[in-house]
C-alpha cells in the first residue's frame, strides 16, 4: 500500500481524475482538496460536512454535504452541491424533496443519462435519530424523487455494469441492498451482510459487477460482495475507518482508499479492474 497524501481532515469521496490527481473531500475541514502524489491543494471551501463526490455530465464536481457535525458545533442543512473546479465556486442545488428537508446526504453516482442517485444517511442529535433514504434526481436536474424514505443508515452507492441495478450499503446493518434503476418508490432486495462486527461505508463496483465496500467500526478493510451475495473481506489494520474505495489507472486496477481515521489517502493494486464511471473514467 502506497500513501498518496496524509494530514487530511477525515478524507472521503475520492474521485480519480484523468490528469492523475485524486480529488477528496475533507469532512472535518469543510473543503474539497486535490492530491498530487505527496502534495495537496484546496479546490474550494464548502463548509458543513462534504461527503461523497462525483464528476457530473457538466464536468463539475457534485458533492453530498451532510451539513456538518452537531457535536462540533456546526450543523446546517443537508444538501447536494455543485462545485466548479476551475473557479472553486460552490453552489447549493438541492436541499429538499417534496418539501421535506434532506438530513444527511452521504454519497452519489451518475448514470450514463446524467441521472443522479444519492443516499441520505440521516442525522442524529441528543437522543433523536432522523432516518435517511435513497433519492434520485432527473437528468435535467429539476426533479428530486424519493425511492425510499425509511432507511436506517444508507451510505455508499453504485451502479451495476448494465446500470439496471442500484446498490446501496447500510452502515449500521453492514448490509448491501439492490434497487431497480427506476425513479419511483420501491422496496430493496437484500444482497449480503458483512462478516463479523463491522459497518459498511462507501462502495465501488468492479468491471465484473462485484461490489467493493469499505468497512468501518469493527475493523477497517474492504468487503467484496458478488451480485449473488458471496462475501470476502480484506483487512486493512492500519486504520479502523476505511471509508471509501475508487478505481483508476490505465487498467482500472489502481484502488484509491481513504484511511479516514489517520487522515490518509492510499493506493494499492486490486485483483480485478474497477468499473469506469460515466463522466470521469
Amino acid at each position: 500500500m502506497e500513501i498518496i497524501a496524509e494530514g487530511l481532515a477525515f478524507p472521503e469521496g475520492p474521485v480519480v481524475m484523468a490528469d492523475g490527481s485524486i480529488i477528496v473531500v475533507e469532512i472535518m475541514a469543510g473543503r474539497v482538496t486535490r492530491c498530487w502524489n505527496g502534495r495537496t491543494e484546496v479546490i474550494c471551501e464548502t463548509g458543513g460536512g462534504p461527503n461523497g463526490a462525483a464528476i457530473g455530465p457538466d464536468g463539475a464536481l457534485w458533492v453530498c454535504n451532510n451539513g456538518g457535525m452537531a457535536h462540533l458545533g456546526e450543523r446546517g442543512p443537508g444538501r447536494i452541491e455543485r462545485n466548479d473546479l476551475a473557479t472553486g465556486r460552490c453552489e447549493r442545488v438541492h436541499e429538499s424533496c417534496d418539501g421535506a428537508a434532506l438530513h444527511g446526504p452521504n454519497d452519489l453516482v451518475f448514470d450514463s443519462t446524467g441521472r443522479l442517485w444519492f443516499t441520505d444517511l440521516g442525522s442524529g442529535h441528543e437522543d433523536v435519530k432522523m432516518v435517511g433514504g435513497l433519492y434520485t434526481v432527473s437528468s435535467d436536474g429539476g426533479t428530486v424523487t424519493a425511492v425510499n424514505r425509511r432507511s436506517i443508515s444508507y451510505n455508499g452507492i453504485g451502479l451495476s455494469p448494465d446500470q439496471r441495478s442500484v446498490y446501496v450499503a447500510d452502515t449500521y446493518q453492514a448490509r448491501v441492498y439492490r434497487y431497480d434503476n427506476r425513479a419511483e418508490a420501491q422496496q430493496p432486495e437484500w444482497v449480503a451482510t458483512g462478516i463479523g462486527p463491522v459497518g459498511f461505508d462507501s462502495l465501488a463496483v468492479t468491471e465484473a459487477g462485484n461490489i467493493c465496500v469499505a468497512m468501518v467500526m469493527g475493523g477497517g478493510g474492504v468487503a467484496t460482495v458478488t451480485p449473488q451475495g458471496a462475501v470476502t473481506q480484506l483487512s486493512i489494520p492500519d486504520d479502523p475507518y476505511v471509508t471509501n474505495i475508487a478505481f483508476g489507472g490505465a487498467d482500472m486496477r489502481d484502488a484509491y482508499i481513504t484511511l479516514s481515521g489517520t487522515g490518509r489517502l492510499a493506493r494499492m493494486r486490486w485483483d480485478e479492474p474497477g468499473l469506469k464511471l460515466a463522466f470521469n473514467g
